[in-house]
């Protein structure tokens, strides 16, 4: 029987305090906006303060959460209640 090592390290999520690195640089992107356009230091930090709080409980629920919301439009629904059709089914006897 042969065994292989798994190390940690190699199946932990790369984050930034505790926030995937892509949702960290979004939300301090988005706090350097909010800071330039409204000229208001405390916007920008209110601003990333929330975006990095939604950040860090997404990261908790679903490390991969962003690849997944971005690759979803890709993918048909397998079921959608909507577009349910009903199905005809003809019954034939045979003698």
């Amino acid at each position: 029987m042969r065994t292989n090592r798994v190390y940690k390290s190699l199946n932990r999520p790369l984050t930034i305090l505790g926030v995937e690195r892509k949702l960290f640089f979004c939300a301090a992107v988005m706090g350097a906006a909010t800071f330039n356009l409204m000229g208001s230091f405390l916007g920008g930090i209110l601003v990333f303060a929330a975006l990095f709080v939604l950040g860090q409980s997404a990261t908790k629920s679903d490390p991969q959460i962003l690849r997944i919301l971005l690759n979803s439009s890709k993918f048909k629904s397998q079921y959608c209640p909507m577009k349910f059709k009903a199905i005809t089914v003809k019954r034939t006897l045979h003698d």
